[in-house]
This record gives C-alpha cells, sequence and structure tokens, in this order.
C-alpha cells in the first residue's frame, strides 16, 4: 500500500447510484488511502450527503447546495441522483441549516448552467448569489458548477459578475469540472481562484493547455462520480479510487513526478477544505 494520501474533492457517493453497495465503494477508497467530499445538488441530496459524512467520519464529508439544473423549466428526474421524482424548491435557511453541521466543508454544487437553456442566468444568478453569501457568512468555500453554452465563456462571465462584489473578496472559490476557455482559466487564476478536474482528462485532450498552465497549488483531482469515469472505467460508474488513474494523468501532462504531483494535490485540497 502506498503511503500516499488522495482527496476526491467532488463527488456523490450519496447518490442513489450508491445505495446497493456504498459500504464496498468506500472501503475500496480506504484501501487505496482515498478520502471523499460528498457534494449537494439539493436539500435531500445535501441531508443525505451529511449522513453518509457521518456514517463514515474517517474518509467522507459533505457539502450543501442546490445545483443550478434544477432551476431549469425543462427539469429531469435522474434515478442516480434524485430520491423523488418531483423538483425540489429551492430554500436557503434549510440549506443554511443543512451547512451547520461539523461535516459540512464548502457550500457546493451551485452555479450557471447555460448548457441547455442560457435564458435560465437571471434565475440562476439570483439563487447562486444567495449561496455565495451564505459561504461568506459561514467562511466556507465556495465550489462552482458552471457550464457555459456551447463555444463561450458565458457561465463563468456571470459567476464573476456576482462575485465582483467587494464583500466576496475574501471568499475561497472554487471551479469544478472547469471547461472553459485558457483565457478565462488565466483571469479566474489572477483572481485566486481554484481548479478541479476529473476523469474525463484521461481520454480528452482539449484540457492539456489549461492544466499545463495552472500551477499544481491551484489544481484540484475530482471523479464528480459515479459520473465521467477515466479511461480505464470509460462507460461504467466511476467511484472515488479511480481518482488516482486521474492524478497519473495529471502527472504525466504537467511533466511531473507522479509521488509529487500527488502530494502536492492532497495538501491543496485538505488544506482548503480543512481535511486531514
Amino acid at each position: 500500500m502506498s503511503n500516499l494520501n488522495f482527496l476526491d474533492a467532488h463527488g456523490h457517493i450519496q447518490f442513489p447510484a450508491f445505495d446497493a453497495d456504498r459500504a464496498e465503494v468506500i472501503k475500496r477508497a480506504q484501501s487505496e488511502r482515498v478520502k471523499m467530499i460528498a457534494v449537494g445538488t439539493q436539500a435531500e441530496t445535501s441531508k443525505r450527503a451529511i449522513e453518509v459524512a457521518k456514517e463514515f467520519p474517517d474518509n467522507v464529508w459533505a457539502t450543501v447546495g442546490f445545483h443550478p439544473n434544477h432551476l431549469l423549466k425543462e427539469w429531469h428526474h435522474d434515478k442516480n441522483e434524485q430520491f423523488g421524482a418531483e423538483p425540489e424548491v429551492f430554500d436557503i435557511k434549510v440549506l443554511k441549516a443543512l451547512a451547520q453541521d461539523e461535516k459540512v466543508v464548502a457550500i457546493s454544487e451551485c452555479g450557471f448552467d447555460l448548457f441547455y437553456d442560457a435564458s435560465a442566468a437571471e434565475i440562476q444568478g439570483r439563487v447562486f448569489a444567495e449561496q455565495a453569501n451564505l459561504a461568506r457568512e459561514l467562511n466556507k468555500p465556495l465550489m462552482m458548477h458552471c457550464r457555459p453554452s456551447k463555444g463561450s465563456d458565458n457561465a463563468y462571465e456571470y459567476a464573476l459578475n456576482v462575485l465582483n462584489d467587494p464583500k466576496f473578496k475574501d471568499l475561497t472559490k472554487i471551479m469544478h469540472f472547469y471547461a472553459g476557455s485558457l483565457d478565462m482559466a488565466k483571469k479566474l487564476a489572477d483572481l485566486g481562484f481554484y481548479f478541479t478536474f476529473g476523469g474525463v482528462i484521461t481520454f480528452a485532450k482539449n484540457y492539456e493547455e489549461i492544466i499545463k498552465y495552472l500551477p499544481v497549488e491551484r489544481i484540484f483531482i475530482e471523479t464528480d462520480c459515479p459520473y465521467v469515469a477515466p479511461q480505464s472505467h470509460r462507460g461504467q460508474r466511476n467511484e472515488p479510487v479511480y481518482m488516482i488513474e486521474t492524478v497519473k494523468r495529471l502527472a504525466e501532462i504537467k511533466g511531473l513526478i507522479f509521488e509529487d504531483v500527488a502530494a502536492n494535490l492532497y495538501k491543496n485540497s485538505s488544506d482548503v477544505f480543512k481535511i486531514h
């Protein structure tokens, strides 16, 4: 067994996709020294994330948040994610109550998703601003989902419009599953943002220029499980232990030694989320 530690900075181990074998999945991660953050996407999945984090206190932490896709007019039920088949109404008071729990290390998953419907930006912006303010009030990192319209950086631009308010100056900001342009990555990096990358970098080439540009100190590794498994498990359900393959690929892209990169990545993310 390696003495390296790993932190899956963004996954959904609490989702129904893992109901049949969650303990086994977490045990596999433990055997390779992989810790994980269970990221909420609604109040119900946030509550469940906290419950799983308490069930596995040495290996799992939680976030609370409301995903922008749940604000789209054409909401759809994802059996891998939702427990119920009805849309949930956003309520910041509910999220704030959940966020007080000691196992909650960030406010997430929130932001802008304009890939299917750019007209959703207004309502997504209002909901995102409330969650950003919650992160500021509680002094917790804000981990964002920003998916722009094809060929643009509009979701990132909308997020910056909200976060440009001086009250968010000292907020720790993380772009989950970054998929914007190199120019936008440079702008976000200059503003102190962190970036997460997942299994997609093991089979897609269009992230390499951005990864080469960003310093390791600004990068976290995630799985976004059960989605987007790395190349060796592509098309299958993703799980936290697979993040090690992504770390290896990141080291290759940057031309650095795997062990050094792994140690840096763990320190970066565990320091920001206060997980040790």
